[in-house]
């Protein structure tokens, strides 16, 4: 198995960076190259089409706002990192720190609880590892509080930030998208788009970008609404893995439950929360991920913030940085409307009662990189390695490639001309040059489902030879067939 997967992404045109690389590059921030794109575009069509389905509505809103609005959501005094500097004064994230020296060192991360500890127990886990920084310098014992947002000034003298989140700015037309449902409740909103942190010392790829994209839907409803969710009915059967606070705080591990029986037992709190979870769900499901590969985790009391009712982080577990967030499913109550009302003095209320919200935050960013190192694989072929990405179908970035057995006698124009036939439904690709077994390869790297070889037969009799990726099996099949062969 290959474990270089930045090295590999780059290759393979997935993502290079940190970009810009002829001006020795900016950490935290990176290009999608062709393929990597795609993909992208193929997930967040993906969550698009479930929330689609479920009659959420995409906004857009600006990137950038003023003071004022990050001051009132409250991101300007508490939205931080805990920042430690070594004896050289280079500064490093010192919970990022500890995970990778654990995972360096066969250790797990999750005994300690390393994602939720205050500043005083991760000074404790830095002493009791001795943990030098990635420079082999002593760390100075001292966490400073490092503030996230990205400051610009707007005209000559206005100050201004750039969004560490979409969320903000999405619920800043709450009257507006009052008027546009007819006054009813719930309201369903999402946005896919840019969000910027200044990060300590961001490395691990697009996993910790400093520029990212996120989809964050929004539920506006009122606090009667969460324990009589209709649509809860729906989805009560359906199994996630929860990893309560309480069982983390016991080293214990998550169970697979239903999200009926998860209420009935007080881990979750109420039935909207739990619908929400299962769109979260319904995104790893589209995504063909192994089970043993994703958990749902609670914040400890300690680690949520103050206003939350209750948080849940969905988790990916990568062969690269071990468990990482994806998305981060909250309970918010009524804190956001109410923060802004005051602070604007406008009244954002429906009939008279302040809406509470649940929001789902996905990082699309991570999603990527989670699927480019999970679905990595290499096996042994005769005397050679081959290495596969096993992406779902319905995700590759191509669905078919096409080759001409030989670049001359009418093969490539007859290859252009499946193309042309195939790149009506799908994304396709034609390649023209190299042996016909090194373009399988190629293609195999880029997680391909399908190679269609046109070769002098097909000149007679409109067939072609159908190579499917990850068996490498090839049968023969009419070219008005190809259309009936199974993508998904």
């Amino acid at each position: 198995m290959p474990r270089d997967v930045s090295s590999f992404a780059k290759k393979n045109g997935f993502i290079w960076g940190p970009e810009p690389e002829i001006y020795n590059g900016l950490a935290g921030f990176y290009t999608y190259g062709p393929m990597g794109k795609a993909l992208k575009t193929n997930v967040e069509d993906l969550l698009r089409s479930i929330f689609d389905a479920q009659e959420f509505w995409e906004v857009e809103t600006p990137i950038i706002a003023p003071s004022q609005v990050w001051k009132a959501s409250g991101h300007l005094a508490g939205f931080t990192d805990p920042l430690i500097r070594d004896e050289k004064n280079n500064i490093f994230r010192a919970d990022k720190l500890i995970e990778e020296y654990m995972l360096e060192n066969g250790m797990n991360p999750d005994e300690e609880n390393v994602g939720s500890l205050n500043a005083e127990a991760l000074l404790k886990l830095i002493k009791k590892y001795d943990i030098k920084s990635p420079n082999g310098k002593a760390l100075k014992m001292n966490i400073e509080n490092h503030n996230l947002m990205m400051k610009t000034t707007i005209g000559t003298d206005i100050e201004a930030y750039s969004r560490p989140e979409t969320a903000t700015t999405t619920y800043l037309p709450f009257r507006n998208y009052f008027e546009y449902f007819r006054k009813k409740m719930p309201m369903k909103i999402y946005q896919v788009g840019k969000s910027f942190r200044n990060e300590i010392s961001p490395r691990q790829n697009v996993i910790r970008g400093r520029e990212f994209t996120q989809f964050e839907s929004q539920l506006f409803l009122f606090e009667s609404m969460k324990h009589e969710f209709e649509d809860f009915e729906k989805v009560k059967d359906v199994k996630l893995q929860f990893w309560s606070s309480k069982a983390q705080l016991e080293k214990k591990g998550w169970d697979a439950i239903t999200l009926q029986s998860a209420l009935k037992k007080s881990v979750i709190k109420n039935k909207a929360f739990a619908w929400s979870l299962s769109l979260a769900q319904e995104l790893v499901n589209g995504l063909g991920l192994p089970a043993d590969r994703v958990r749902y985790r609670q914040h400890h009391d300690d680690e949520k913030a103050f206003y939350s009712n209750d948080t849940w982080d969905l988790e990916f577990k990568t062969d690269s940085f071990g468990w990482i967030e994806i998305a981060g499913i909250s309970d918010r109550n009524d804190y956001d409307l109410i923060q802004h009302s005051k602070a604007s003095g406008q009244k954002l209320k429906a009939d008279g009662e302040t809406p509470h919200i649940i929001e789902l935050a996905f990082g699309s960013d991570r999603i990527v990189y989670s699927l480019i190192d999970i679905f990595l694989d290499d096996e042994k072929v005769g005397n050679d390695t081959r290495v596969i990405w096993r992406i779902p179908k319905e995700l590759a970035p191509v669905r078919f490639a096409v080759f001409p057995l030989q670049n001359k006698d009418g093969l490539p124009e007859k290859a252009r001309e499946v193309y042309e036939e195939l790149s009506k439904n799908y994304r396709c690709l034609l390649d023209v040059s190299g042996s016909i077994g090194k373009r399988y390869r190629r293609q195999d790297e880029r997680g391909t489902p399908h190679c269609i070889t046109i070769d002098y037969d097909s000149l007679k009799d409109d067939t072609v030879t159908l190579r499917d990726r990850d068996t490498m099996e090839q049968k023969r099949i009419k070219i008005n067939d190809l259309k009936k062969v199974d993508v998904s």
